[in-house]
C-alpha cells in the first residue's frame, strides 16, 4: 500500500532572528476535553473566550492551552466539538491544574419516514463517494482564502506564517488538481527556539487543500484501499438543523501500515459528506516518520506522535464545497548523545473568506502558481506588503482565525476599490 504525504518536513541550517511577536503577559488555561461517556479525548475541540477573539482547538490528546490577559478574572470559556452539545466554563474553574471538560453526545432519533439509513455504514460511504458528482461544485470556481501555519517548540511559538491566496477550484469530478496563487502572505520566526536547525513545512496551503477529501479521496478513501477500513455506525445528530449520521472508520487489524480513524459526518437526506475528523494510526513509527520527514541532519531520529486532520464543506445553492481545515502535526526529535529530546507541533488551517464561478476555468500561468512544494515561510519574503495588512501588523497567534479573517477581508475589500 502507498500513502501520499500530506505535509512534509524538511531541514535548513538556521540564518537569522526575528521577533516572534508571541505575547509575554498571559494567563494559561490549560486542560483536556473528553467524550463524557467513554473518556476519549475530542480532537480538534473549540474553545473560545465569550465575547472575545481568543480562542485555540484541542490537540490529538485532547489537550488544549489558551493564553487569556492575566487580569481578566470574570468570563466564560465556550467548549464546542461536532456532534456534541456545547459547554460554558467559568475562568474561576481554571486552576493550576489541567481542567477535564467533559462533553455530553448530541445524539438525535431518526426520524420514521423519509429517511432510511442504509444496511451499512460501509456502502453510505460509498455512496457519498458515489454521489459527489451531484452534490458539490461541478463547474470551475475562484475561492479567496486565508492560510495560517504555526510551528511550536512544545507549546512556545516558534514560526509564524499567513497568507492570502487565490484558489482556483477544479469540478470535484476532475481529475484535474486545483491551482494556487498566493496573493499576500507574511512571517515572523524565532530561530533561537529550534534548537541548531530550523525546521520548515513543506507544502504550505496545500497541505490545508489535500485534506478536502472529496476532492482528494486518494489520501484518505480511495477505490483501492477503501475495504481496508471498517465503517461503523456511531450515532446520529443534528448540524445546521439538517440530520447527520456520524460514521466511525479504522484499518482492519489485518493492516499493519499505518492508516487513519476517525468520524465521518454524513447528510442522511443527500448522502453528503458535511465534515471529516480523522487521524493517523501510528503502528509504524519508521513508516510513518518516513511519510512525513523530507531531509533531516544523519545525527537525529524524528518521530511523529500525533497526526490529525479536519475538514468542513459548506453548502451553497444546492452545491457543496470545501470551506475549512485544519491539521496538526506533533513530531518527536532524538538527537544523538542528547539527554533529552524535543518535541515540535505544526499546525496549519484554511479558510475560505469567498468565491466566485470561474466558467472559462482560467488558471495562472505556471511561473505564478505556488507549487506543491512550497516551504510557505521562505516565500513570504517576496509577498510581504505592511500597507496591505494595515493595523493587523503583528502576527497574533492566539487570536481565533475568524477574527484574522474579517481583518482580510476589508483590506480586500480595500484593495478591490482601488
Amino acid at each position: 500500500m502507498t500513502l501520499i504525504m500530506l505535509g512534509c518536513l524538511a531541514w535548513y541550517p538556521a540564518r537569522s532572528q526575528e521577533a516572534s511577536g508571541e505575547p509575554q503577559d498571559y494567563r494559561a488555561l490549560q486542560g483536556v476535553v473528553v467524550d463524557s461517556q467513554n473518556g476519549d479525548p475530542l480532537v480538534f475541540a473549540s474553545l473560545a473566550l465569550e465575547g472575545q477573539n481568543l480562542t485555540t482547538v484541542t490537540n490529538a490528546e485532547g489537550e488544549f492551552l489558551l493564553k487569556v490577559p492575566p487580569d481578566l478574572e470574570e468570563g466564560r470559556i465556550v467548549v464546542t466539538y461536532l456532534g456534541y452539545r456545547s459547554r460554558q466554563i467559568p475562568l474561576s474553574a481554571f486552576g493550576r491544574e489541567p481542567l477535564e471538560i467533559s462533553l455530553s453526545v448530541s445524539v438525535t432519533s431518526l426520524p420514521e419516514v423519509n429517511v432510511a439509513a442504509p444496511a451499512d455504514a460501509t456502502q453510505l460511504v460509498k455512496d457519498a463517494l458515489r454521489k459527489k458528482g451531484e452534490n458539490y461544485l461541478d463547474k470551475p470556481v475562484k475561492m479567496t482564502a486565508f492560510y495560517r501555519e504555526t510551528i511550536k517548540k512544545r507549546r512556545r511559538n516558534a514560526s509564524l506564517a499567513e497568507a492570502v491566496v487565490q484558489i482556483y477550484k477544479a469540478p470535484y469530478t476532475s481529475d484535474r488538481q486545483d491551482a494556487v496563487e498566493l496573493y499576500k502572505a507574511r512571517k515572523s520566526t524565532d530561530y533561537s527556539r529550534l534548537d541548531t536547525v530550523a525546521l520548515k513545512l513543506q507544502g504550505g496551503p496545500f497541505n490545508a487543500l489535500f485534506v478536502d477529501v472529496m476532492k482528494y479521496p486518494d489520501y484518505l478513501l480511495s477505490a483501492e484501499y477503501i475495504d481496508d477500513y471498517q465503517f461503523f455506525y456511531e450515532r446520529n445528530t443534528t448540524v445546521d438543523d439538517r440530520l447527520v449520521y456520524v460514521i466511525g472508520f479504522r484499518q482492519r487489524e489485518s493492516i499493519l501500515e499505518p492508516m487513519f480513524r476517525g468520524r465521518l459526518y454524513i447528510d442522511a437526506e443527500r448522502k453528503v459528506l458535511t465534515s471529516a475528523i480523522y487521524s493517523l494510526n501510528i503502528t509504524d513509527e519508521a513508516m510513518a516518520s518516513r511519510m512525513f520527514v523530507r531531509r533531516k541532519p544523519a545525527n537525529v531520529q524524528v518521530t511523529p506522535t500525533q497526526i490529525s486532520y479536519r475538514v468542513d464543506y459548506r453548502e451553497q445553492d444546492g452545491r457543496w464545497y470545501y470551506s475549512y481545515s485544519n491539521a496538526l502535526l506533533e513530531f518527536k526529535v532524538d538527537w544523538d548523545r542528547r539527554l533529552f529530546n524535543s518535541v515540535y507541533s505544526l499546525s496549519l488551517e484554511m479558510a475560505v473568506t469567498d468565491w466566485e464561478p470561474n466558467p472559462d476555468g482560467i488558471v495562472p500561468r505556471l511561473r505564478d502558481r505556488v507549487k506543491s512544494s512550497i516551504i510557505l515561510s521562505d516565500a513570504a519574503e517576496g509577498f510581504s506588503d505592511p500597507d496591505f495588512w494595515g493595523e493587523y501588523n503583528i502576527i497574533e497567534p492566539d487570536k481565533s482565525i475568524e477574527s484574522a479573517i474579517r481583518k482580510i477581508q476589508r483590506q480586500l475589500r480595500r484593495e478591490d476599490r482601488r
